[in-house]
């Protein structure tokens, strides 16, 4: 008996996307709950949203419009190097611009 292999759409993949995001965004809204050390205000989380947001609807962007797998990797490895790029300049200033977190 051959079994269908379920797949995952696109739109469902945008969902699964914006529930991560959603989780993730919890992790330091309850860790501001039990600690002083986690101090985020509402532009935090929404310029963490935002961040994560378009990073995944970039890769979402690349799954749907290339079909090379080499080339996907790539682009989507490219699209996390920027993102932690700018994370971490937001979060401590590695390059020392005026939006650095110190």
């Amino acid at each position: 008996m051959k079994t269908k292999l379920s797949t995952i759409t696109p739109n469902q993949r945008v969902i699964i996307f914006i529930s991560i995001i959603a989780l993730l965004l919890l992790i330091p809204m309850i860790a501001m709950q039990f600690t002083d050390e986690v101090k985020w205000t509402i532009s935090d989380f929404i310029v963490a949203g935002i961040l994560l947001l378009g990073t995944g609807l970039a890769i979402e962007f690349v799954l749907r419009t290339i079909r090379s797998t080499q080339i996907r990797l790539l682009l989507c490895g490219f699209i996390l190097f920027v993102l932690f790029l700018v994370w971490a300049e937001l979060a401590v200033g590695i390059f020392g611009s005026p939006f650095a977190g110190n």
